[in-house]
């Protein structure tokens, strides 16, 4: 009988890093961090990596294994994910999926759609052009050649709208027409594990609002706008690069570059963090078998250690 793989996922700001350390005092667990920011170096604040001290702690996969030049896909976390759940396995220990980038958890539980792959010259030329016209209008014309795609994608998702407008001049097919097409079979779901959701949600989402922002000023008391700063010195990192274009880093990239105030950074670093809940949220829901937890209940930590004592001894 294989060991449920516990996956615990929830939108920014719902306490999982409290839910974790609960239930690493009473299994003996190794985290692997579903998180498609925290794998940057040099991101700790704004990306709300676990401190140190917690990582002597628990152990923690998938931290700081790149520089803020690199890209990291999804089908290279499915690999790595699928490496590490085998290797803590073998250890007599209980692999734990921890974070929030719902695209990583879809690869894992549900295998990828085969997509061209990345071309570092056409994303060049299309961030240009979004300088020139804006994402909306980029949005207008990905609209004219692939409107399925374009009606579920905000004008200013900027890097979702890259990868659409990319794939679309590599190939000269549009995405939602690969997205219909039959998974290849290499990209075929993980069969070999019973993966299990619990999923922490907001009975009320104006409270989650408040504790976001909270959250975010707070980083920035810690040093946020300094910790961009190092990264904007950097003459090789650019708007274009999926670590610069992480929510609450993107914003004050833009305050540094002199395009807006700091306070009119952070208002936009709020919403936009704000918009990747409601988003994470709507993929969680979409989850019929997820196991929800209320994360603004006063025990949310020890009600996620009880639904996990349902699935490990």
């Amino acid at each position: 009988m294989t060991t449920p793989i516990l996956c615990l996922a929830g939108p920014t700001a719902a306490g999982k890093s409290a839910a974790t350390s609960a239930l690493a005092a009473r299994w003996p667990v190794e985290i692997i961090n579903v998180d498609s920011a925290t794998i940057y170096r040099g991101m700790d604040i704004g990306t709300a990596k676990p401190s140190k001290s917690e990582q002597a702690r628990v152990p923690q996969h998938l931290l700081d294994i790149r520089d803020p030049a690199q890209s990291y896909s999804a089908a290279e976390f499915e690999r790595d994910a699928n490496q590490l759940i085998g290797d803590i396995l073998s250890r007599g220990r209980l692999p734990l999926l921890c974070g929030g980038t719902m695209l990583y958890y879809k690869a894992l539980r549900e295998g990828l759609n085969a997509l061209p792959e990345a071309d570092a010259q056409i994303r060049a030329q299309i961030d240009r052009e979004a300088a020139e016209i804006g994402w909306p209008g980029l949005h207008r014309q990905l609209a004219d050649y692939d409107p399925v795609t374009a009606a579920r994608l905000s004008p200013n998702d900027s890097q979702r709208l890259q990868r659409a407008i990319e794939i679309y001049r590599i190939s000269g097919k549009p995405m939602s027409a690969w997205l219909q097409a039959a998974r290849s079979p290499s990209t075929q779901p993980d069969q070999a594990h019973q993966y299990i959701t619990i999923s922490l949600e907001p009975s009320d989402r104006l409270v989650l609002h408040a504790r976001i922002a909270q959250r975010y000023r707070s980083m920035l008391d810690q040093g946020l706008v300094e910790e961009v700063a190092a990264l904007h010195a950097r003459p090789d990192l650019h708007p274009g690069l999926p670590s610069v274009r992480c929510v609450g880093y993107r914003q004050l990239w833009e305050y540094l570059d002199g395009a807006s105030s700091l306070e009119t950074a952070v208002e936009r670093a709020i919403a936009a963090t704000r918009q990747l809940a409601k988003r994470q949220l709507t993929w969680l829901r979409s989850q019929p078998d997820r196991l929800t937890v209320d994360c603004l209940a006063d025990n949310t930590a020890a009600q996620v250690v009880d639904k996990a004592s349902a699935y490990w001894p």
